[in-house]
């Protein structure tokens, strides 16, 4: 029993430093690490959504738009022609940040549904327009969660797509945004039996990173990963949708976004894949080498007392034989013996 204890333990120990490494790794952006998060209340919007005068003091949305306070901001109905946007009032001032989007895109049918939502991060913001719900030609970051092909491609549907946009290229909307994209990728998020969300990372001049959750609950998969990325100084944060011929409902069900603090650029940082451990990991090496010590110490303890306990139960059932047959105590003083013996 003490065995398996000490085991189950021991095992627990030996996979924290694993799954510590693991979690680095995620938040590994080139040579640098977001060592934390601050949460942005002015970029980041949950149920209710609205005050007591039907307004979000950080927040406007319009058109289409509908907001059901338990659940969602509905940016289009499953109707046709529909358009809604959700705009943030202040722009984002962090130089890094990450943006994690809940939203939910479905209707009543499973074959003939669009055109999908965009999220946005431009130098304008609330301006309606025919790419997704907002302006062609825009300055910034556009991330479309396209449901409908509008021509032939050698990837499925829906796809997640990024565009980089100068405020002159406008969005390719009949070939999907093929010739203007930064990185892409399909991804069942239409319908699923989980929460789904979109995590963008943007670290300053440096990196661009979109994550997605559709599969299954806390698993993030990666969609696509952009280097030397420069969005404008202080965007707007916005979402935006619009259906044509067919439709769905296009949901945004929270929003938050973090500024990111990164680690030092002159911090040491060995890699397990150089066969040297990182700083964190030899701390966490050490602590389980501590705990090693700790158990075997306990382990020898009881190990020993195990063969004491045994080693004086041999002694005294050595000693009654003896009383019995040379001290003359006969039958009785055995049993007077034995009564006290462990």
């Amino acid at each position: 029993m003490l065995a398996t204890l000490l085991g189950t333990i021991l095992l627990g120990l030996l996979q924290l430093p694993l799954s510590t490494y693991a979690l680095e790794e995620r938040v590994k952006l080139g040579n640098r690490t977001i060592d934390r998060t601050i949460s942005l209340r002015t970029h980041s919007v949950y149920a209710p959504y609205i005050d007591q005068d039907l307004q979000n003091r950080w927040w406007d949305f319009g058109a289409d738009a509908i907001v059901n306070t338990n659940k969602h901001i509905r940016l289009t109905r499953n109707r046709p022609s529909q358009m809604g946007w959700l705009w943030s009032r202040l722009p984002i001032t962090a130089s890094n940040f990450v943006i994690e989007i809940e939203f939910k895109i479905g209707g009543e049918t499973s074959h003939l549904f669009g055109d999908g939502m965009a999220i946005w991060l431009t130098t304008t913001r609330a301006e309606p327009g025919p790419v997704f719900g907002s302006i062609d030609k825009f300055d910034g970051l556009g991330i479309f969660l396209d449901t409908y092909a509008n021509s032939r491609h050698a990837y499925s549907f829906p796809r997640v797509v990024g565009m980089l946009g100068d405020g002159k290229t406008a969005y390719d909307h009949d070939n999907d945004g093929e010739g203007t994209n930064i990185g892409g990728c399909s991804a069942n998020f239409r319908r699923t039996n989980v929460a789904t969300k979109v995590k963008i990372t943007y670290i300053k001049d440096t990196t661009l990173s979109v994550q997605l959750q559709h599969k299954a609950w806390d698993e993030w998969t990666d969609c696509f990963t952009a280097s030397g990325i420069s969005l404008p100084t202080a965007p707007f944060l916005g979402l935006s949708s619009m259906t044509g011929d067919v439709s769905d409902n296009h949901d945004v069900i929270a929003i938050t976004t973090y500024s990111a603090i990164l680690s030092s650029p002159d911090a040491p940082r060995d890699k397990f894949r150089n066969n040297q451990l990182a700083n964190g990991g030899s701390s966490w090496f050490i602590t389980l080498l501590k705990w090693l010590g700790f158990f075997g110490i306990i382990g020898g303890l009881a190990f020993a007392y195990q063969k004491y306990k045994l080693g004086k139960g041999a002694g005294a059932r050595f000693a009654g034989a003896g009383f019995g047959s040379s001290g003359g105590f006969g039958s009785g003083g055995l049993g007077a013996f034995d009564s006290k013996r462990f």
